[in-house]
């Protein structure tokens, strides 16, 4: 049986395939199930999961004001993957643009820094995914603590 998590971010989308086409083919997550008579799609990568629905004006969804691009302003939705180096490809291959070059960056996390090589790009309807290859950890700096 499929194993949801706690936490599972649903997100609107213009149109399901192309977002699909993204998602699925560029960023590497898996289709858990969908119902495309409603527009929906559950997806899965080793346990990052995000829930797409399409904009239906008609079916009563639970929107607080009209969307406009970019949609998702004040989030980005980290995902952890093995490496960014092969999704880089796919993404340039498809022709999407970075909206954060990638680089590797170190952040604090009490006494020690927690190391990530990541990269930011919009999804077709402009939400910010941060992907991110873990380099581990090193103790922080004494001053900075």
């Amino acid at each position: 049986m499929f194993e949801r998590n706690k936490l599972v971010p649903e997100i609107m989308v213009t149109h399901l395939e192309s977002s699909l086409a993204f998602w699925v083919s560029c960023l590497g997550l898996t289709v858990a199930y969908q119902r495309p008579e409603d527009g929906f799609a559950y997806l899965d990568l080793n346990g990052a999961q995000v829930m797409l629905e399409q904009v239906d004006s008609q079916a009563g969804q639970w929107l607080t004001a009209p969307l406009t691009k970019p949609f998702g302003r004040g989030i980005n939705l980290q995902i952890d993957v093995d490496a960014v180096a092969p999704i880089l490809r796919k993404l340039d291959q498809a022709g999407f643009p970075l909206f954060r070059e990638c680089k590797d960056t170190w952040y604090r996390a009490d006494n020690v820094e927690v190391g990530q090589r990541e990269f930011i790009v919009q999804d077709p309807d402009g939400y910010l995914i941060r992907l991110v290859e873990r380099l581990g950890e090193r103790p922080a700096c004494s001053i900075c603590v």
